[in-house]
């Protein structure tokens, strides 16, 4: 570690990236901070790489040129490289998550049309769907990806089925927005700044925040292929700990927060107004309907190490959810395919020279909103345990 922890002073050349410039893909979203924070702020000067970013335009884009190696790697969602690893979501190809990159901060807009007739909130979109029977379309922005299965948990724990009740459709996150205000659908989950946006515009509101699904669930990962983890590691070690410095500076202060919303509204990142941006990265909520509210479970990019650590039982937790939905027809080795995919001890390497805690069980314990706890001790029975599934 010698090396890269002198920033770039390398021990003999053995720690040394192997690959000195970095393609990182990115989606137009405030989640994509850390690795954009990385590349402004010099961190990844500072551990020997260069990060070449690249603005991508669905997360099948991002998907297929991490495939064929047109990227190194990307900000992505944590379900679409268990999607891709299991065969699901694209071909089949092993996939490594390198680590997390933020925990909450995603939403559930309803349209303003829906919330007119009293569809507010997951119970009261139940009531309205029921009273006023239609074909209710919901969009999310990738089949196995993380807002898919946020959308399917929250519509299944008010009672309706995303797979009979509704229809779901798939649009990347910056096109949400300008789908809702034609009419193309009732509801979508996406992340920010997409969901405060469509407030700002008078075309929805927020019925609910996925940290109310689940606090501090995982979202989106630094993901690439694991042939591309296994050839280059020292690269992806001094990728993840620029990263990492990154996360942490972002945390630490709301001055930082402020700077980073400055930056990523820039039409090179995610090419929106600063002020779309800002006020959930501080926590500052508004629901498009007059209620606003303070809420300690923003996203976050750091919060001493707990974001990054790519827990075994988060991956898991995705698959679970694929099995539930139809998407595994089997239950696979839940555990095995999660060691295989979560780069554990590289991520520790990165740790070391960050500075960074690490947990001491790969498994944590969450609560959902429906009242189930998943610890991934038995991810068969969890997955078998909905009495919404497909």
């Amino acid at each position: 570690m010698l090396g890269l922890s002198t920033g770039g002073v390398w021990a003999a050349g053995s720690d040394k990236p192997e690959k000195e410039e970095i393609k990182i893909g990115f989606i137009p979203l405030t989640d994509c901070a850390s690795v954009v924070m990385a590349s402004v702020l010099g961190f990844d000067k500072k551990y020997g790489v260069k990060f070449v970013l690249s603005k991508e335009a669905s997360w099948a884009g991002v998907r297929d040129k991490l495939s064929n190696g047109d990227l190194d790697a990307a900000h992505v969602l944590y379900g679409l490289l268990y999607g891709v690893q299991m065969g699901i979501g694209g071909q089949k190809k092993d996939m490594a998550v390198l680590m997390g990159l933020n925990n909450n901060g995603q939403a559930i807009t309803l349209s303003k049309k829906v919330a007119d007739k009293g569809g507010v909130d997951g119970a009261s979109l139940a009531k309205l769907m029921r009273s006023d029977p239609r074909e209710y379309t919901f969009a999310q922005t990738f089949p196995t990806g993380t807002h898919a299965m946020w959308l399917y948990y929250w519509l299944a724990a008010n009672g309706i089925n995303p797979l009979k009740d509704a229809k779901v459709i798939t649009v990347p996150p910056p096109q949400m927005v300008a789908n809702m205000r034609v009419g193309n659908m009732d509801g979508f989950c996406v992340g920010e700044p997409w969901n405060h946006r469509a407030i700002m515009d008078g075309v929805g509101i927020t019925a609910t925040t996925t940290q109310e699904i689940w606090k501090d669930h995982p979202e989106k990962v630094l993901g690439s292929t694991l042939e591309f983890a296994k050839k280059y590691p020292n690269t992806c070690r001094a990728m993840m700990a620029a990263i990492l410095e990154a996360g942490k500076w972002i945390d630490s202060s709301l001055a930082n927060k402020n700077k980073m919303a400055e930056v990523i509204a820039d039409k090179s990142y995610v090419n929106t107004s600063k002020d779309a941006i800002d006020q959930r990265i501080m926590g500052r909520y508004q629901n498009g309907l007059g209620k606003t509210w303070d809420d300690p479970n923003h996203m976050k990019f750091y919060n001493d190490g707990a974001v990054n650590f790519p827990y075994l039982s988060d991956g898991m937790w995705f698959m679970t959810q694929h099995r539930r939905w139809g998407l595994l027809k089997d239950d696979p080795d839940y555990l095995a395919v999660a060691t295989s995919v979560n780069q554990i001890d590289l991520f520790k390497d990165a740790a070391t020279m960050t500075k960074t805690p690490v947990p001491k069980s790969p498994l944590r314990t969450s609560k959902m909103m429906d009242g189930s706890v998943w610890d991934g001790k038995n991810p068969k029975a969890f997955a078998a345990s909905f009495k919404i599934k497909a």
